[in-house]
């Protein structure tokens, strides 16, 4: 029996997409859609939004007047690239053999291993591009962009490279008392009712999604006015005593209807290049966010999938839409090599339809 016939991208893509089943989706999957294209250059046009500005007045049997054309930005870039492998062995492939004993104990376990490292490439791939949606929607000190670096490769992209985004979309709490983790002294419901007024007065349209970590959300709901109010106004109703049982569900309803908005609270992790686990998205900011796909996940055509996939000797598939696996076999030795590879950038064309609010100081 031999290894490749057990273990091959096909087998690979397909044991992938069962267990994908079963995880619990990346969140900006539904805010940046995956789309694929050829190559490595990214373009797209960015519409700044405002309100209409009136038509100009004109007399009869004159030329009408044009108006400039403003508001739109063209972003082009190059895309960043991904790769990494996992290596099977000789000794590997003789533990592999086994298999074909149906009554050794360590067949499944060894075969699970192998699919488990190359579902750990895959996986890591998809931290990739989350990593990179997640910085842009938490644009810590209004800077909208993207910084990954690992093993002297650095990919630095600027979202805002006029800060005009920043000038009006991104606001920071200053005074210490009015800070989230001043728990006595602030107050959060005011702060984001403001610059949910300031987007709409800017734009004409008001956020209705507020995107913030666990512990962000808990400085709402540790909040002594947010707590009072909600006590207060549930005496007044006459639903509530005095002696009430705040829970994080309750408070996260009451914040919801005070301000008309939905609140999500996103506290996945990953580990970064150093095995060091964070969160994909940071503490003590809060994005706002219209409803719907704010835009997309590109994928570009890899040197695996554009090179290796003519050849014989490789075997390629392609996962979520531009996550390339490929197998290659080597004779001297017998080693079976899995390489995972993407190029991945986000576009972000309703960025202007978003606002920022830095509630504490980060880290």
């Amino acid at each position: 029996m031999k290894l490749s016939d057990v273990f091959n991208a096909k087998a690979i893509a397909l044991n992938y997409t069962e267990a994908a089943s079963n995880a619990i989706p990346y969140l900006g999957a539904g805010l940046f859609p995956d789309e694929k294209k050829a190559g490595l250059d990214l373009k797209w046009i960015r519409g700044h939004k405002g309100l209409p500005v009136s038509l100009m007045p004109s007399n009869f049997d004159v030329k009408s007047k044009f108006r400039d054309r403003v508001g739109i930005a063209v972003s082009e870039t190059e895309m960043p690239f991904f790769r990494e492998s996992m290596l099977v062995k000789e000794k590997d492939e003789q533990e592999i053999m086994r298999v074909q004993d149906s009554n050794d104990p360590y067949a499944t376990e060894v075969l699970n291993n192998i699919f488990n490292d190359s579902q750990t490439l895959i996986d890591g791939a998809k931290v990739v591009s989350e990593r990179m949606r997640m910085q842009l929607l938490a644009p810590i000190g209004g800077s909208m962009g993207i910084d990954i670096s690992a093993d002297g490769v650095n990919y630095t992209y600027n979202y805002d490279p006029d800060g005009k985004w920043a000038e009006k979309h991104y606001a920071k709490i200053e005074d210490g008392e009015d800070k989230w983790d001043s728990a006595d002294t602030c107050d959060p419901i005011q702060n984001l009712e403001d610059c949910l007024d300031l987007q709409e007065e800017e734009t004409g349209e008001r956020p209705s999604v507020l995107l913030m970590s666990k512990a962000t959300f808990n400085m709402i709901k540790n909040s002594a006015r947010v707590r009072n109010t909600y006590t207060l106004l549930g005496v007044l109703s006459n639903n509530l005593s005095t002696d009430v049982n705040i829970t994080t569900s309750k408070i996260k309803a009451f914040v919801e209807e005070e301000l008309n908005v939905s609140i999500v609270i996103y506290n996945k992790m990953f580990k970064d290049e150093s095995g060091t686990a964070k969160k994909f998205y940071p503490d003590n900011i809060v994005m706002m966010l219209p409803e719907g796909a704010l835009g997309k996940t590109w994928f570009g055509t890899t040197p695996e999938e554009r090179t290796l996939s003519t050849k014989v000797s490789a075997d390629v598939s392609v996962v979520e839409t531009g996550i390339a696996v490929a197998v290659t076999i080597t004779d001297d030795p017998v080693n079976t090599k899995t390489t995972v590879s993407e190029i991945v950038l986000p576009s972000f064309e309703r960025m202007d339809d978003c606002y920022a609010l830095e509630v504490a100081d980060s880290e």
